[in-house]
Protein backbone atom coordinates (compact mmCIF):
# COMPACT_ATOMS: atom_id res chain seq x y z
CA UNK A 1 0.00 0.00 0.00
CA UNK A 2 1.49 3.34 -1.05
CA UNK A 3 1.86 6.11 1.56
CA UNK A 4 1.03 3.77 4.43
CA UNK A 5 1.25 5.63 7.75
CA UNK A 6 0.70 5.01 11.45
CA UNK A 7 -2.81 6.46 11.00
CA UNK A 8 -3.49 3.84 8.31
CA UNK A 9 -2.47 1.05 10.69
CA UNK A 10 -4.54 2.61 13.50
CA UNK A 11 -7.70 2.55 11.38
CA UNK A 12 -7.16 -1.05 10.28
CA UNK A 13 -6.35 -2.21 13.82
CA UNK A 14 -9.12 -0.05 15.34
CA UNK A 15 -6.80 1.47 17.92
CA UNK A 16 -5.32 4.92 18.51
CA UNK A 17 -2.25 6.13 16.64
CA UNK A 18 -0.47 6.36 20.03
CA UNK A 19 -1.03 2.65 20.59
CA UNK A 20 0.35 1.89 17.13
CA UNK A 21 3.44 3.98 17.79
CA UNK A 22 4.04 2.28 21.13
CA UNK A 23 3.51 -1.18 19.66
CA UNK A 24 5.94 -0.63 16.81
CA UNK A 25 8.54 0.58 19.31
CA UNK A 26 8.07 -2.51 21.49
CA UNK A 27 6.48 -0.74 24.45
CA UNK A 28 5.24 -2.95 27.29
CA UNK A 29 2.33 -0.55 27.71
CA UNK A 30 0.63 -2.38 24.83
CA UNK A 31 -0.58 -5.96 25.26
CA UNK A 32 1.48 -8.54 23.42
CA UNK A 33 -1.54 -9.72 21.42
CA UNK A 34 -2.20 -6.16 20.26
CA UNK A 35 1.48 -5.61 19.43
CA UNK A 36 1.55 -8.71 17.25
CA UNK A 37 -1.67 -7.68 15.49
CA UNK A 38 -0.30 -4.20 14.76
CA UNK A 39 3.04 -5.54 13.50
CA UNK A 40 1.28 -8.01 11.22
CA UNK A 41 -0.83 -5.22 9.71
CA UNK A 42 2.24 -3.02 9.26
CA UNK A 43 4.04 -5.83 7.44
CA UNK A 44 1.02 -6.62 5.28
CA UNK A 45 0.57 -3.05 4.04
CA UNK A 46 4.31 -2.46 3.62
CA UNK A 47 4.64 0.23 6.28
CA UNK A 48 8.16 1.70 6.57
CA UNK A 49 8.97 3.84 9.63
CA UNK A 50 10.02 7.41 9.00
CA UNK A 51 13.55 7.40 10.39
CA UNK A 52 13.91 11.19 10.04
CA UNK A 53 10.73 11.85 11.99
CA UNK A 54 11.74 9.37 14.66
CA UNK A 55 15.12 11.05 14.86
CA UNK A 56 13.50 14.43 15.51
CA UNK A 57 11.52 12.97 18.39
CA UNK A 58 14.49 11.13 19.88
CA UNK A 59 17.02 13.83 18.95
CA UNK A 60 18.95 11.33 16.85
CA UNK A 61 20.53 11.71 13.42
CA UNK A 62 21.00 7.96 12.79
CA UNK A 63 24.43 8.87 11.41
CA UNK A 64 27.58 7.04 12.52
CA UNK A 65 30.94 8.60 11.71
CA UNK A 66 33.78 6.25 10.75
CA UNK A 67 37.13 8.03 10.90
CA UNK A 68 40.46 6.75 9.54
CA UNK A 69 43.86 8.24 10.41
CA UNK A 70 44.68 9.02 6.80
CA UNK A 71 42.54 8.53 3.72
CA UNK A 72 44.93 9.68 0.99
CA UNK A 73 48.00 7.66 1.99
CA UNK A 74 48.70 4.67 4.15
CA UNK A 75 45.16 3.28 4.49
CA UNK A 76 45.00 0.41 2.01
CA UNK A 77 41.85 0.37 -0.16
CA UNK A 78 41.09 -3.24 0.73
CA UNK A 79 41.22 -2.54 4.49
CA UNK A 80 39.00 0.53 4.13
CA UNK A 81 36.36 -1.35 2.11
CA UNK A 82 36.46 -4.31 4.50
CA UNK A 83 35.88 -2.07 7.53
CA UNK A 84 32.99 -0.18 5.93
CA UNK A 85 31.24 -3.33 4.71
CA UNK A 86 31.39 -4.88 8.15
CA UNK A 87 30.21 -1.67 9.82
CA UNK A 88 27.17 -1.41 7.55
CA UNK A 89 26.24 -5.05 8.12
CA UNK A 90 26.60 -4.85 11.90
CA UNK A 91 24.76 -1.57 12.50
CA UNK A 92 21.04 -1.68 13.38
CA UNK A 93 18.58 -0.98 10.56
CA UNK A 94 18.19 2.70 9.76
CA UNK A 95 21.70 3.87 10.57
CA UNK A 96 23.89 5.48 7.90
CA UNK A 97 27.70 5.38 7.80
CA UNK A 98 29.70 8.53 7.04
CA UNK A 99 33.43 8.20 6.26
CA UNK A 100 36.04 10.85 6.91
CA UNK A 101 39.69 11.43 7.75
CA UNK A 102 40.86 12.37 11.23
CA UNK A 103 43.21 14.84 9.58
CA UNK A 104 40.24 17.00 8.56
CA UNK A 105 39.32 17.66 12.19
CA UNK A 106 42.59 17.95 14.11
CA UNK A 107 42.23 20.94 16.40
CA UNK A 108 38.54 21.32 15.55
CA UNK A 109 35.52 19.81 17.27
CA UNK A 110 33.02 17.72 15.36
CA UNK A 111 29.82 19.58 14.38
CA UNK A 112 27.40 19.54 17.30
CA UNK A 113 24.59 17.03 16.88
CA UNK A 114 25.83 15.57 13.59
CA UNK A 115 26.81 12.08 14.77
CA UNK A 116 24.98 9.74 17.10
CA UNK A 117 28.21 7.82 17.55
CA UNK A 118 31.74 7.53 16.22
CA UNK A 119 34.01 4.64 15.22
CA UNK A 120 37.68 5.60 15.07
CA UNK A 121 39.96 3.30 13.06
CA UNK A 122 43.13 4.51 14.71
CA UNK A 123 46.46 3.88 13.02
CA UNK A 124 48.81 6.32 14.73
CA UNK A 125 49.51 7.85 18.13
CA UNK A 126 48.83 11.30 16.67
CA UNK A 127 45.13 10.28 16.62
CA UNK A 128 45.01 10.74 20.40
CA UNK A 129 44.26 14.45 20.03
CA UNK A 130 41.14 13.68 17.98
CA UNK A 131 40.13 10.87 20.34
CA UNK A 132 40.26 13.30 23.28
CA UNK A 133 38.19 15.84 21.32
CA UNK A 134 35.42 13.31 20.69
CA UNK A 135 35.52 12.16 24.32
CA UNK A 136 35.24 15.75 25.55
CA UNK A 137 32.19 16.25 23.32
CA UNK A 138 30.56 13.26 25.04
CA UNK A 139 29.88 11.50 21.74
CA UNK A 140 29.58 7.69 22.12
CA UNK A 141 32.78 6.29 20.66
CA UNK A 142 34.79 3.11 20.10
CA UNK A 143 38.42 3.01 18.97
CA UNK A 144 39.50 0.06 16.83
CA UNK A 145 42.70 -1.27 15.27
CA UNK A 146 45.31 0.34 17.58
CA UNK A 147 45.93 -0.64 21.20
CA UNK A 148 45.51 2.32 23.53
CA UNK A 149 47.29 2.61 26.87
CA UNK A 150 44.10 3.77 28.63
CA UNK A 151 40.89 2.25 29.94
CA UNK A 152 38.40 5.15 29.71
CA UNK A 153 37.53 4.34 26.08
CA UNK A 154 36.17 1.17 24.47
CA UNK A 155 39.14 -0.17 22.51
CA UNK A 156 39.58 -3.35 20.45
CA UNK A 157 42.69 -4.15 18.42
CA UNK A 158 44.63 -6.95 16.76
CA UNK A 159 47.98 -8.23 18.03
CA UNK A 160 50.20 -7.15 15.12
CA UNK A 161 53.34 -8.06 17.06
CA UNK A 162 52.20 -11.66 17.41
CA UNK A 163 51.20 -11.79 13.74
CA UNK A 164 54.71 -10.82 12.65
CA UNK A 165 56.18 -13.42 15.00
CA UNK A 166 54.00 -16.18 13.54
CA UNK A 167 55.18 -15.34 10.02
CA UNK A 168 58.90 -15.19 10.81
CA UNK A 169 58.72 -18.37 12.88
CA UNK A 170 57.03 -20.14 9.96
CA UNK A 171 59.65 -18.90 7.47
CA UNK A 172 62.39 -20.13 9.82
CA UNK A 173 60.73 -23.54 10.08
CA UNK A 174 60.74 -23.68 6.29
CA UNK A 175 64.52 -23.25 6.40
CA UNK A 176 64.85 -19.53 5.56
CA UNK A 177 67.78 -17.82 7.24
CA UNK A 178 67.92 -14.63 5.16
CA UNK A 179 64.61 -12.85 5.74
CA UNK A 180 64.06 -9.27 4.63
CA UNK A 181 61.20 -6.88 5.38
CA UNK A 182 59.21 -4.33 3.42
CA UNK A 183 57.73 -2.01 6.06
CA UNK A 184 54.49 -0.04 5.91
CA UNK A 185 53.64 3.60 6.66
CA UNK A 186 56.34 4.90 9.05
CA UNK A 187 53.89 6.71 11.35
CA UNK A 188 51.46 3.83 11.82
CA UNK A 189 51.48 1.80 15.01
CA UNK A 190 50.96 -1.41 13.03
CA UNK A 191 54.24 -0.76 11.21
CA UNK A 192 56.09 -0.41 14.49
CA UNK A 193 54.52 -3.53 16.00
CA UNK A 194 55.16 -5.67 12.92
CA UNK A 195 58.76 -4.42 12.80
CA UNK A 196 59.20 -5.27 16.48
CA UNK A 197 57.83 -8.77 15.92
CA UNK A 198 60.15 -9.23 12.94
CA UNK A 199 63.32 -8.16 14.78
CA UNK A 200 62.53 -10.06 17.97
CA UNK A 201 61.77 -13.23 16.02
CA UNK A 202 65.04 -13.02 14.08
CA UNK A 203 66.96 -12.60 17.33
CA UNK A 204 65.15 -15.46 19.03
CA UNK A 205 65.86 -17.80 16.10
CA UNK A 206 69.47 -16.65 15.84
CA UNK A 207 68.96 -15.42 12.28
CA UNK A 208 70.96 -12.75 10.51
CA UNK A 209 69.75 -9.15 10.37
CA UNK A 210 70.89 -7.14 7.37
CA UNK A 211 69.83 -3.52 6.93
CA UNK A 212 70.17 -3.95 3.15
CA UNK A 213 67.11 -6.19 3.38
CA UNK A 214 64.99 -3.48 5.00
CA UNK A 215 62.87 -1.18 2.81
CA UNK A 216 60.17 1.29 3.88
CA UNK A 217 56.93 1.55 1.91
CA UNK A 218 53.52 3.02 2.76
CA UNK A 219 51.12 0.02 2.66
CA UNK A 220 50.02 0.77 -0.93
CA UNK A 221 50.72 -1.53 -3.94
CA UNK A 222 52.99 0.92 -5.78
CA UNK A 223 55.36 1.16 -2.85
CA UNK A 224 55.43 -2.66 -2.71
CA UNK A 225 56.48 -2.70 -6.35
CA UNK A 226 59.07 0.08 -6.09
CA UNK A 227 60.67 -1.05 -2.84
CA UNK A 228 60.86 -4.70 -3.88
CA UNK A 229 62.69 -3.66 -7.05
CA UNK A 230 65.17 -1.75 -4.88
CA UNK A 231 65.68 -4.75 -2.60
CA UNK A 232 66.16 -7.18 -5.48
CA UNK A 233 68.68 -4.84 -7.12
CA UNK A 234 71.00 -4.94 -4.12
CA UNK A 235 74.24 -6.90 -3.88
CA UNK A 236 72.73 -9.44 -1.47
CA UNK A 237 69.18 -10.75 -1.87
CA UNK A 238 67.26 -12.52 0.92
CA UNK A 239 65.55 -15.84 0.32
CA UNK A 240 62.29 -14.60 1.88
CA UNK A 241 60.69 -11.16 2.33
CA UNK A 242 58.09 -10.21 4.91
CA UNK A 243 55.89 -7.71 3.05
CA UNK A 244 53.91 -6.16 5.88
CA UNK A 245 50.51 -6.03 4.20
CA UNK A 246 48.83 -7.85 1.33
CA UNK A 247 48.35 -4.72 -0.79
CA UNK A 248 52.11 -4.13 -0.92
CA UNK A 249 52.60 -7.85 -1.53
CA UNK A 250 50.66 -7.49 -4.79
CA UNK A 251 53.18 -4.93 -6.02
CA UNK A 252 56.10 -6.90 -4.62
CA UNK A 253 55.17 -10.08 -6.48
CA UNK A 254 54.78 -8.10 -9.70
CA UNK A 255 58.24 -6.62 -9.20
CA UNK A 256 59.70 -10.09 -8.72
CA UNK A 257 58.16 -11.25 -11.99
CA UNK A 258 59.38 -8.17 -13.86
CA UNK A 259 62.93 -8.73 -12.65
CA UNK A 260 62.89 -12.45 -13.45
CA UNK A 261 62.52 -13.78 -9.89
CA UNK A 262 60.03 -16.62 -9.59
CA UNK A 263 57.88 -16.75 -6.45
CA UNK A 264 58.47 -18.95 -4.49
CA UNK A 265 61.18 -20.82 -6.46
CA UNK A 266 63.68 -17.93 -6.36
CA UNK A 267 62.27 -15.84 -3.53
CA UNK A 268 59.49 -16.37 -0.98
CA UNK A 269 56.91 -13.76 0.02
CA UNK A 270 54.98 -13.31 3.27
CA UNK A 271 51.96 -10.98 3.51
CA UNK A 272 49.76 -9.64 6.29
CA UNK A 273 45.95 -9.10 6.59
CA UNK A 274 44.56 -12.00 4.52
CA UNK A 275 42.59 -9.74 2.22
CA UNK A 276 39.95 -11.39 0.04
CA UNK A 277 42.16 -11.42 -3.06
CA UNK A 278 45.24 -12.90 -1.34
CA UNK A 279 44.06 -16.44 -2.11
CA UNK A 280 43.72 -15.59 -5.81
CA UNK A 281 47.24 -14.25 -6.35
CA UNK A 282 49.79 -16.31 -8.27
CA UNK A 283 51.11 -17.89 -6.19
CA UNK A 284 48.46 -17.79 -3.48
CA UNK A 285 49.80 -15.73 -0.61
CA UNK A 286 50.94 -17.03 2.77
CA UNK A 287 49.81 -14.33 5.15
CA UNK A 288 48.37 -13.43 8.54
CA UNK A 289 44.62 -13.38 8.92
CA UNK A 290 43.81 -10.15 10.71
CA UNK A 291 40.36 -10.63 12.28
CA UNK A 292 38.95 -7.39 10.83
CA UNK A 293 35.41 -8.78 10.59
CA UNK A 294 35.32 -9.79 14.26
CA UNK A 295 37.05 -6.56 15.29
CA UNK A 296 34.53 -4.28 13.57
CA UNK A 297 31.50 -6.31 14.62
CA UNK A 298 32.66 -6.32 18.24
CA UNK A 299 33.14 -2.55 18.02
CA UNK A 300 29.71 -1.92 16.50
CA UNK A 301 28.00 -4.07 19.14
CA UNK A 302 29.76 -2.05 21.85
CA UNK A 303 28.84 1.24 20.17
CA UNK A 304 25.20 0.15 19.83
CA UNK A 305 25.15 -0.55 23.57
CA UNK A 306 26.65 2.88 24.25
CA UNK A 307 23.97 4.50 22.07
CA UNK A 308 21.33 2.72 24.13
CA UNK A 309 23.00 3.77 27.38
CA UNK A 310 23.79 0.14 28.15
CA UNK A 311 26.88 -0.96 30.00
CA UNK A 312 29.82 -2.35 28.00
CA UNK A 313 31.45 -4.91 30.25
CA UNK A 314 34.41 -5.84 28.02
CA UNK A 315 35.85 -2.43 27.22
CA UNK A 316 39.30 -3.49 25.99
CA UNK A 317 40.45 -6.56 24.10
CA UNK A 318 43.31 -7.60 21.83
CA UNK A 319 42.25 -10.13 19.21
CA UNK A 320 44.61 -12.90 18.17
CA UNK A 321 45.58 -13.17 14.47
CA UNK A 322 46.22 -16.51 12.76
CA UNK A 323 48.69 -17.85 10.20
CA UNK A 324 47.31 -18.75 6.77
CA UNK A 325 49.69 -21.04 4.89
CA UNK A 326 49.42 -21.07 1.11
CA UNK A 327 51.97 -21.32 -1.72
CA UNK A 328 54.22 -18.24 -1.65
CA UNK A 329 56.87 -19.66 0.70
CA UNK A 330 59.25 -22.37 -0.48
CA UNK A 331 60.54 -25.16 1.73
CA UNK A 332 64.33 -24.75 1.65
CA UNK A 333 65.19 -26.90 4.67
CA UNK A 334 67.25 -29.25 2.54
CA UNK A 335 69.01 -26.49 0.63
CA UNK A 336 72.06 -24.42 1.53
CA UNK A 337 71.16 -20.75 2.00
Amino acid sequence: MENATIMTIAKLAKVSHTTVSRALNGSNLVKEETREKIRAIAKEIGYTPNISARGLVNRKTFLIGVFFSEMESGTSPSFLVDVLNQAREALPTGYIVSVDSIGNYKGNALPVGRYDGVVIISQAESDDVFIDQVRDQHIPMVVLNRQLSREDIVNYATDDYLGAQLLIQYAARMGHERIGILEGHPKFSSTKERWRGYVDSLNKAGLQFNDQWVKVGDYLPKSGYDKMKELLSGSAVPSCVFVTNDDMAVGAIRACEDLGFRVPDDISILGFDDTEYSKYLVPRLTTIKKPTHALVRKGIVALTNLLSAKNVTNRTETLRPSLVIRESVANVRNETN
